[in-house]
């Protein structure tokens, strides 16, 4: 699932600049930053009257690599505070020079003007923030730390700026009288909501107030964030025996021993945590010691068990201020704030969507449970099913009922394969594209391997970077972003990646990975043609920048191809005999994916509803949450009233390392039924592609024109009514999940 920070507007997005990109949900691309004009900055200083500081180093100009891709040759760590500093004092100057303009404001001088601004400061921020995301270290760690408050409080600075809102407000006021095209149109909108959004109606008093919360968010989130990362990394279950380990391969228990090794205990195994709730290992520990051991470390990684990782006064001091912020501009809570803007647009909207699937999830968790006490009682058990035990029998269970399993499948997917042959070959029949891999473009790691992608004319559209692999300077969970934002105000091109944290086999071993693992790479290369396809004049308009709950639906549209027999049968290959994987495995795979959904689905689900629980909190009940104690009360009292069987089936992610939530200024919070609320357009939309035709240029031309093209110039609920002919219904998405008739499973 992945991490995705959006925002729409180049201050909203620079407001949040450290922390929304330092995470990235989660699913998680990254925000649209400020473009600024092409060339240096010295060029700038001889058109306008106001002075501009001319920037030096690296960042100070466009790269002159190929798609203006950045030169990891060239950019060292001493590089990144003196780029800040200076991008921060050139874009001051720059919006100096708006306001500071004798002429009247006008849509060119004022609104294109301040689009234009920031681009040192892009530069630099988008090449910084994916480093400290895929390949961080102290050092890095410690800049973060230190520029993360100055670039809040340089945004608010900016945004919170009354002169210059009297000048967008200016424009704003006769935008009746202007001829503007409907992209033109859209950015005067939303620059101005943007600034309202962020309080520029509010008085002095209030406003400093809210300088002085956004930066102590920004403070408190890099802290999350790098705490939560340690809390993961640092604190592997320590196993004493090789014993213990039953069931896992041999490669595992090799990696377990090195870990161990690596940490000073030579002789013993370490156990990595993952960044979810469940660990993969779970379900092929034999020992159910051990397999306790490691979910109870899992979900407790930050809550205080360890003092070295307590991140629970962070998160409430986190819930206390949105919800002090929420309140200066009016409004009851921080979701009511912080949803104005998406598809679904009040909590109310979103909990009743939700609510309306939680009976019949509660009665499939029910029923997914007696069925996996009972495969427990049959091998002999005297224990009841246990979240440490849940994927272990839920896995036996289907290799009883579907003769299924994760080993078998797996052996199926190379990791090479399911990009080139997969990935690559779906764009290709869908959309007509080609890829070319590229040695010559410097990388941040030796891992990433960089493409060119050539459009159905032959023309260059983007350049492409893919990170697959886990990492301890990684942190959890996979993204989309980009270096290079398309965008026709400066002729520029996408240049973007995807990262994902699929384990590494050990040398000399062949790459394979999970079917999980796959389904995210599809997930986060439907993000990708997001970005690539977009056809937007301005930047932060351009294709990813829509809200929450409609960024992820061309995401998980693309799983889809996943499973698509014409493009299973040409990445699927056995890693040994080279046999395709036969259609008959695929249909089994697909009837076991209905069962356990009351996991799969549960975990997500009260995920969502516990990060709406924390942001429906008014100001008083927030600042009623004051001891740790009580954080961990709260959410013990949240998951108790959602009807669900939480003790069964814990949240994907507990607040104190719910990164999606918490990792940034604003990130997913409120918005985690974002990816239920677009699974839903996701699995409408497959109903209108199946019977379309499917795999065909035709399907793809009309996603790409209608969806993937058009970034944030729609109202989102006409883009998806112009793709579909229809508004979505839920029961394609509950028919797929199996969820329709509770019964079907009891019956069989």
């Amino acid at each position: 699932m992945a991490y995705y920070i959006i925002k729409r507007h180049p201050l909203s997005s620079i407001i949040c600049t450290a922390s929304a990109l330092a995470l990235m949900t989660g699913c998680a691309t990254q925000s649209q930053l400020a473009s600024s004009d092409q060339g240096t900055e010295a060029q700038k200083a001889e058109s306008t009257s106001t002075a501009i500081p001319l920037g030096s180093g690296y960042f100070a100009s466009d790269s002159t690599l190929p798609f203006k891709a950045p030169d990891f040759t060239k950019i060292s760590e001493d590089d990144y505070v003196p780029a800040f500093e200076q991008g921060m004092n050139i874009h001051i100057a720059e919006i100096q020079a708006i306001i500071d303009n004798p002429d009247a404001p006008t849509f060119e001088n004022t609104i294109v003007e301040l689009e234009k601004s920031g681009r040192m400061l892009s530069r630099v921020a988008r090449v910084f923030y994916q480093l400290t995301g895929t390949n961080t270290n102290d050092r890095l760690d410690a800049i973060n730390r230190e520029v993360s408050p100055k670039l809040s409080a340089h945004s608010s600075s900016i945004i919170l700026n009354p002169k210059l809102f009297a000048r967008v407000k200016a424009v704003y006021d006769k935008r009746d009288s202007l001829t503007l095209d409907l992209e033109s149109a859209k950015l005067l909108e939303e620059t101005y909501k943007d600034m309202v959004k962020a309080g520029a109606e509010l008085t002095e008093t209030e406003r400093e107030r809210v300088k002085e919360i956004n930066t102590e968010l920004s403070t408190l989130t890099t802290e999350f964030s790098q705490t939560v990362r340690s809390a993961t990394n640092d604190q592997p279950l320590i196993v004493d025996t090789e014993a213990e380990l039953a069931g896992l391969s041999k490669s595992q228990i090799e990696a377990a021993a090195a870990k161990a090794k690596s940490m000073g205990m030579d002789g013993k195994y370490a156990l990595a945590l993952q960044n979810t709730t469940q660990q993969p290992l779970l379900p092929e520990l034999e020992n159910r010691d051990v397999r306790e051991r490691l979910f109870k470390l899992s979900y407790k990684r930050s809550d205080g068990t360890n003092s070295k990782f307590d991140t629970r006064m962070t998160v409430a001091k986190i819930a206390q201020l949105r919800a002090e912020k929420a309140e200066l501009f009016g409004k009851p809570d921080w979701a009511s704030y912080i949803m104005q803007g998406n598809m679904a647009d009040t909590p109310k909207l979103a909990l009743d969507f939700m609510e309306q699937m939680v009976p019949a999830l509660a009665e499939t968790q029910r029923r997914e449970a007696k069925i996996l006490n009972a495969k427990i009682a049959e091998e002999g058990g005297e224990f009841s099913v246990k979240p440490w035990d849940w994927y272990r029998y839920a896995n036996k269970v289907r290799q009883d009922r579907y003769n299924f399993s994760e080993a078998e499948v797996t052996e199926y997917l190379q990791l090479d394969r399911v990009l080139e042959d997969g990935i690559f070959y779906m764009a290709n029949k869908l959309y007509g594209l080609t890829f070319e891999r590229r040695t010559d473009i410097p990388t941040y790691h030796p891992d990433v391997s960089v493409y060119t992608i050539f459009d159905n004319d032959g023309s260059e559209l983007a350049l492409f970077y893919f990170d697959p692999f886990q990492r301890p300077s990684k942190r959890g969970g996979a993204w989309m972003g980009s270096f290079v934002p398309q965008n026709y105000l400066w002729n520029e091109k996408p240049v973007i990646y995807n990262v994902l944290n699929v384990p590494k086999a050990a040398k000399g071993e062949t790459q394979l990975m999970s079917f999980y693992w796959v389904n995210t790479a599809f997930h986060e290369f439907g993000h990708a043609l997001h970005g690539l396809f977009a056809e937007q004049k301005y930047p932060s308009l351009s294709g990813t920048a829509t809200p929450r709950d409609f960024v992820e639906y061309p995401a998980q549209v693309h799983e889809m191809w996943r499973e698509h027999p014409a493009v299973l049968q040409n990445y699927a290959k056995h890693y040994k005999t080279g046999e395709t994987m036969p259609l008959e495995l695929l249909e089994r795979i697909q009837a076991a994916s209905k069962f356990n959904q009351g996991y799969d689905f549960g975990e997500v689900m009260e995920a969502a509803l516990l990060d709406m629980k924390w942001h429906s909190l008014s100001a008083k009940e927030a600042a009623a949450i004051d001891t740790p104690g009580k954080v961990i009360a709260f959410e013990k009292q949240a998951l108790s009233e959602l009807g669900l069987e939480v003790e069964l089936v814990p949240p994907r992610y507990y607040g104190t390392y719910f990164n999606h939530i918490f990792s940034s200024s604003t990130g997913y919070s409120a918005g985690y039924y974002s990816y239920l609320w677009t699974q839903m357009l996701d699995h409408d939309s497959r109903d209108y592609i199946v019977k379309n035709g499917g795999l065909t240029r035709a399907n793809g031309q009309r996603l790409r024109e209608k969806v993937l093209s058009r970034g944030g110039t729609m109202d989102y609920h006409e883009v998806y009514r112009s793709f579909a002919g229809r508004d979505p219904d839920v029961k394609y998405m509950l028919g797929y999940l199996g969820l329709l008739r509770g019964d079907d499973e009891e019956k069989k």
